[in-house]
């Protein structure tokens, strides 16, 4: 069975894909829910700042090619080597 951050991986690239293909009257409607989703996926004070900024990034025009979740995730898991102690969305897959 795959372990649980590499399903929050998987999970991760497919939100950049969906937030790179969405179109400039979407984003208004997809800029939150990004924001919502990062929160719930990243628990604490940095899924709240990456929520912020995921809002931000899709929101404002041309910035949707940043894959948010992804650096987040790599932030999360390789650079501070957080393991899988948090309870996220993941579960409900």
């Amino acid at each position: 069975m795959m372990d649980k951050k590499y399903k929050k991986l998987i999970l991760s690239i497919v939100l950049d894909i969906i937030g790179f293909f969405t179109v400039i009257p979407f984003d208004i409607i997809w800029a939150p829910i990004s924001g919502y989703i990062m929160t719930k996926i990243y628990k604490g004070y940095k899924g709240k700042v990456a929520g912020v900024i995921s809002f931000l990034e899709e929101i404002i025009p041309f910035l949707d090619v940043i894959p948010t979740f992804t650096i987040m995730w790599i932030y999360t898991y390789v650079i501070n080597k957080e393991d899988n102690k948090d309870e996220t969305i993941i579960e409900v897959l």
